[in-house]
Formats: C-alpha cells, structure tokens, sequence
C-alpha cells in the first residue's frame, strides 16, 4: 500500500492519483486537490482541519496536526472531561500516526486504571427464576403465570464488571482496532486490552450521543481512560462505499476540537456555567424570522444577551482577516444589539486587532489563541479572552470591566 504523509494546511509535493482515490480524498478527508501545473494525473494536496489517517484502495494517507497530536489530545480531552493531561501522560513518540497514538495513550491509561482491578458495579436484574433471588415481581407472576409457581419473575442487583465506563472503553478499542494501526504496539496492546474487557459487552456509540461518566471516589481513578474513550467515540473512525468512493479510517476535525476547547476553557476562566454560556441559536437578523443564526459563543444574563462571539480555526495568514467571518459576526452583534463581539482564531501570524464599523457604531475584536506548549500554557492564555469578554460584556452593561484575577 503506497503511503503518503501529509500535514494540517501544508501543501503537498505533487502526487499521481487515480480518479477514486482523488474523490475519496476530496470528499472524506476535506483535502483540497488541484492540478499540478505541466503534469497529467498529478496532483496538489492541501489538507483542511481534518486530521488522522484515511485508506481509500491502496493509498494510506496521513494527515498530521500543526500543534502536535499530545497537544491535540490534551485540548481535546479538557474539553469534553475536563481532565488534564500532560504531554508525557500518554505513553507515545511523537512521530506515531493519530490511531495509533490513541491506541498507546488509551491502553497506557487503562492498565493504571486497571490496576487495581475491573470497575464493578451493580445492574438491575429482571428474569424468570427457579430458585428466589432478590425480589418477586408479584404483578408479572400473577400477570404471565397466575397460579403457576415456578418459574418465579423476580428482580435482583448482580454485581457485574459490565458497566458503562467499561463499555466506554471497549467500544473505543473496538472502533479503533477497526482502523488500520501502522504501528505493532499499539496492535498488541489493542489486544491486551481486549482480554482484559472479556466478560463486558460490547456497545456501539454514535459520535453524537456518547453518555458521560459520572465520577466519585470509587471511579475516579478511570476518569483519564474514559475520557480518552469518550474523545475516540465521539470523533474518529468511519467506513464509507457511496458511489465509486470506498474509503475507511479514523479522523478529527480540529475545528470541532477548538470550539470546544475555547468554550470550556471560557467558562471555568469566568466561573459560569454551560447553562448560560456556549453555543445557542439567537433570534433571527430579520423581523420575519427567516435569517436563523448560531454562534459558538453567546452569554446570557437573565433575559438578555450580554456577549456574542465566534471561534475559529483557520489560517490567517499576511493579517488578512477573512471579510465573511467580519460579517457573520457583524450579524450576530446586529441581531442582539450589542455593542460590539470577539473573534478568536487559532494562532498563526495574525496579531490582534479592532475594527470600527461605519454608520452602525459596532466593533467588532479579533483575538489569536496560541495552542502551542502544554495545556496549562493554552489555560493561561485563555484567561487573557476571558479579560476581553468580560470587557465586552461590561460594556454591553453600560458598566466598567472586571478583569479575571491572575
């Protein structure tokens, strides 16, 4: 199988594809492919946000992040569980593939998790018995077998290793044992973990309704293996045969993961709760409803809106702002009446800065959030937006700001 490495926004050597594998790139993986100038059938490849490991015939492409697969997976990780990880917490070389990273970092956590032995925990019985145990169900005796004694229905609580963080992290093995692993490791502890996860069942997920874990002081020490698990459920691995393209693999869409990032790290920088602060349609831009709108950042404060913001993860490259997010977020601050709203990009070389909008008395703020170092560092950065927000918002008040204490 031909291999071919990519990385996140980086425009590619030029390569020779057939027809499938160019659509399959283009349609599963967001690759943007053009012409190479003076050659037939080859190609220039420029990766979007979407990065992982796509195999379409016999082509294995790898697509690689800007900031660093640790960093990707700690910000990733934060922001769904709120759990801190270090760079070195998750047992891989940095060179490792996506799917393969996860599966060291997923088996590394479960063997700590799992040194003190499977979680248990108890689950509601419901059958039909020879011998009592627990309780009879005395309606559903008499109901399915009235003057019949035996069986008898009852109804009991088994201790059990097949509890829903286990099946968390079975499902992600399993999702990423589908994948294909480059590296023999990661394969064998894929195995390992399998055995150990025998006697739990084996659940499917969908990415969109992946259930939380709530932890105490019996399950906290699994929280880093299930929110690992949690982060593969809810991103990663896909199979698709529409058409002429047939391709497999597992994929993360970083503007997902930096969405999440920012709102999670906003909210416990300014001590609000989801409840209030995140990503909620507002009212529409026109009286007659027909203009809906969605920003990934809002505040609301009683029954107003106090902020409106957008976070995105794109390039900005030579300052040039994109003028459509300048006009999207022009709308949101139009359709709340606000006083101005916040951009925030994921760092590159654009710097900081302000627009004043003409005849309409808005402003709208751009703001560039560095990822690199570990994620304490990007923790302490986030604090900086929060000082913007807050003087955004106090502004929307009609009062002075409050900064975030250091």
């Amino acid at each position: 199988m031909r291999e071919l490495n990519l990385q996140e926004y980086q425009p590619s050597g030029p390569y020779r594809l057939s027809a499938n594998d160019r659509d399959a790139l283009a349609q599963v993986a967001k690759v943007n492919i053009a012409p190479a100038a003076g050659e037939d059938s080859a190609y220039i490849l420029t990766p979007g946000s979407t990065i992982g490991a796509v195999e379409t015939g016999d082509l294995s492409v790898l697509i690689e992040p800007k900031i660093g697969i640790p960093q990707v997976l700690s910000l990733a990780c934060y922001a769904i569980g709120k759990v801190k990880f270090q760079p070195e917490d998750f047992g891989f070389q940095e060179e490792c593939a996506l799917p393969d990273a996860l599966a060291i970092a997923l088996t590394s956590h479960a063997r700590r998790a799992f040194a003190r032995g499977l979680l248990h925990g108890y689950r509601t019985e419901e059958e039909a018995l020879y011998t009592v145990r627990g309780r009879i169900r005395f309606d559903e005796q008499l109901r399915r077998r009235f003057a019949v004694p035996l069986p008898v229905e009852v109804r009991y609580d088994e201790l059990t290793v097949d509890v829903l963080a286990n099946r968390l992290v079975k499902a992600a093995a399993y999702r990423l044992g589908r994948a294909r692993l480059r590296s023999t490791p990661a394969r064998r502890n894929l195995s390992w973990l399998a055995s150990m996860l025998e006697d739990v069942s084996l659940e499917e997920f969908p990415a969109s309704d992946v259930p939380a874990v709530r932890y105490d002081r019996l399950n906290e020490h699994y929280r880093g293996v299930v929110e690992l698990s949690r982060l593969i459920l809810r991103h990663g691995e896909f199979e698709t045969g529409r058409g002429a393209v047939q391709a497999s693999g597992f994929l993360m869409d970083m503007n997902v993961v930096f969405q999440e990032f920012v709102t999670e790290a906003l909210r416990d920088a300014l001590g609000i709760s989801s409840r209030v602060f995140g990503e909620k349609s507002i009212p529409s831009l026109d009286h007659e409803g027909c203009i809906h709108l969605r920003p990934d950042l809002t505040w609301q404060d009683g029954s107003r809106y106090v902020f409106v913001g957008d976070a995105k993860y794109k390039r900005i490259a030579d300052d040039r702002i994109p003028n459509a997010d300048l006009y999207q977020l022009l709308a949101y601050v139009t359709a709340l009446d606000l006083p101005g709203g916040l951009l925030i990009y994921a760092k590159d070389e654009g710097e900081p800065r302000k627009y004043h909008v003409r005849h309409a008395g808005k402003r709208l703020e751009v703001a560039a959030l560095d990822l690199s170092g570990t994620l304490d560092d990007a923790l302490d950065r986030v604090d900086e937006l929060a000082n913007k927000v807050l003087a955004l918002r106090y502004k929307a008040r009609g009062t002075e700001s409050v900064l975030v204490p250091a």
